[in-house]
């Protein structure tokens, strides 16, 4: 009787560390999080190659999903008109001055976005996403003349009055589309690998931009 308790014991425990043994472990999912800060430096291209950078924060709303609010500059997004007419300037400059007459014309665009961001489910850490918003942006004409290399801003008003064309600035609506990979790489920082195609809704013709870069930051 005894050995047959025995025996049946040393059976349960077996069958037990047997199941422990082939047990598969649940995947790990990537933790939830509150919120992310981050500061991005992205290159620009469209009508001219350039730079773009600033910020972004995001809050949870709920599983999945975070709402965004971006500020941040592009330092050029002009299109040929612009050096066209800038141009036209320059020759009216070179009838009237001895002078070498060179120019420079750039469009900067400071923008501020807000939008929803989706995180696309995985069962590993690093979050793939998708995003839109929809902001304002304001767009500035930047064109210079110079006189033998030298700054004439203060001289040519005597020769010639610039348009808005060229001068001036104004603020349109802009659209913001984009994805990105969000890859945490130690403890709370995470690189954000980013694009993003933007729409401004400028006149006498819209303005398209792109931006693909980077940003680094926390979550939280």
């Amino acid at each position: 009787m005894r050995l047959s308790v025995v025996l049946l014991v040393l059976f349960v425990l077996r069958s037990g560390v047997t199941a422990a043994q082939t047990q598969t472990p649940p995947s790990a999912a990537p933790p939830p999080t509150r919120g992310y800060l981050e500061a991005f430096g992205q290159s620009a291209f469209g009508n001219v190659t350039s730079q773009a950078y600033g910020g972004e924060f995001g809050i949870t709303v709920a599983t999945d999903v975070q709402v965004f609010a971006e500020v941040g500059q592009i330092k050029n997004v002009a299109s040929s008109e612009l050096g066209t007419n800038a141009d036209l300037i320059a020759g009216v400059l070179r009838q009237v001055q001895n002078a070498t007459v060179t120019f420079s014309a750039k469009q900067p665009v400071t923008f501020g976005i807000g939008g929803v961001r989706y995180l696309i489910p995985t069962s590993i850490a690093a979050r793939p996403y998708v995003l839109g918003g929809f902001g304002i942006a304001r767009v500035s004409n930047d064109v210079t003349f110079q006189f033998d290399g030298t700054d004439a801003s203060n001289a040519i008003a005597q020769y010639v009055t610039l348009g808005r064309d060229l001068s001036g600035a104004s603020t349109k609506p802009t659209l913001s589309l984009g994805a990105g990979l969000a890859w945490p790489v130690w403890q709370h920082l995470v690189i954000d690998l980013q694009y993003r195609y933007g729409y401004i809704f400028a006149d006498p013709k819209g303005i398209s931009t792109n931006r693909a870069g980077a940003g680094v930051g926390v979550r939280f």
